[in-house]
């Protein structure tokens, strides 16, 4: 079967779900023995990965490390956001012990960071706040080295809900816009841009030594002065990390993708992102919202258990090329 290439494709006009990726989206297949021991320790603890449930691209890089970032609450969805690849349905009763299992698989892997995210449960009082907070403490009493990042849903807005969280004292509160303003009904039916601008907000308001984290994808039909005005609003809160990747299509059930941002796009937006006062902008093709998170707790975070002045491989917070890809 000869597959067509995006150059083919009239302006404008939305990519067939089977074609040719530009050559800077092409990544190693999986593999490696940390690979496929990190992968038989969350098979045994019964443990779901988003690595998995929503096909990052970048699962061999960071497995092959020794890093992963766990989903708790289940592989069930109770939302239907048009880009994702995690399941929708009614949740399985939720497990009281799995912070108690994230906890242990995080000691086993003596893991230096740690993230943890979730589907969405709104059918739960808390949103499972609870749960989040949970596996924080007890990831950080069993691994008082590793500092702790979550990635969490909006929680409907519940502002104690989120206290919960707050109060277990992540080194990093993520969580995703995903989009601009505009698209929301189409890439996030069930949810709204100001009520997540508020959770962001509201984390910093709640405790400033915590690192505010949030990402968007690209590539659904945004445009520049769209991108501009989202990067206003998060320096305008204070948001410290920002993270932009391109939108790959799980399935054709999924949404189109509408075209691909060249690599020197990306560079653009970090640089406006660190221009506005964003302390850190990943920004790149492949990025993800976990992608370098242990590099940013330990440049950027003043309760971060790490040496961050030991993370070669990490950009200095006063170098203009911070959070590049």
């Amino acid at each position: 079967m000869t597959l067509i290439t995006p150059d083919q494709i009239p302006a404008g006009q939305e990519l067939p779900f089977r074609h040719r990726r530009p050559e800077w989206l092409k990544v190693r297949a999986p593999w490696g023995q940390t690979y496929q021991d990190l992968k038989g320790l969350m098979r045994q603890e019964r443990l779901h990965t988003v690595c998995e449930e929503a096909r990052c691209p970048n699962i061999g890089e960071c497995w092959g490390a020794g890093t992963a970032t766990f989903l708790i609450m289940g592989d069930t969805c109770t939302r239907s956001c048009g880009f994702c690849a995690i399941k929708t349905g009614r949740p399985t009763a939720l497990d009281v012990l799995e912070p108690e299992r994230v906890a242990r698989a995080i000691q086993e892997l003596n893991l230096t960071h740690a993230v943890i995210t979730s589907v969405n449960r709104d059918e739960l009082p808390d949103g499972g706040a609870a749960i989040f907070a949970r596996s924080i403490r007890r990831s950080r009493e069993l691994t008082p080295g590793c500092s702790i990042e979550v990635l969490i849903p909006d929680f409907r807005g519940d502002r104690s809900a989120l206290q919960q969280v707050m109060d277990a004292a992540p080194e990093i509160l993520n969580h995703n816009l995903e989009t601009v303003p505009r698209l929301y009904r189409t890439v996030r039916p069930q949810a709204l841009y100001h009520r997540s601008l508020d959770i962001l907000r509201w984390a910093k308001e709640m405790d400033p030594t915590v690192l505010s984290k949030t990402g968007i994808m690209v590539g659904l039909g945004e445009t520049w002065e769209e991108l501009d005005a989202l990067m206003q609003d998060l320096a305008a809160i204070e948001v410290d990390i920002f993270t932009v990747g391109q939108y790959l299509r799980p399935t054709e059930a999924h949404l189109p993708i509408q075209r691909y941002l060249l690599p020197e796009e990306f560079d653009a937006i970090r640089e406006r992102g660190l221009e506005l006062g964003i302390r850190w902008v990943e920004s790149g093709p492949l990025v993800r919202s976990s992608y370098r998170a242990e590099q940013q707790v330990a440049r950027l975070s003043a309760r971060s258990p790490h040496d961050g002045g030991r993370m070669a491989s990490g950009p200095s917070t006063l170098d203009p090329s911070v959070g590049a890809a």
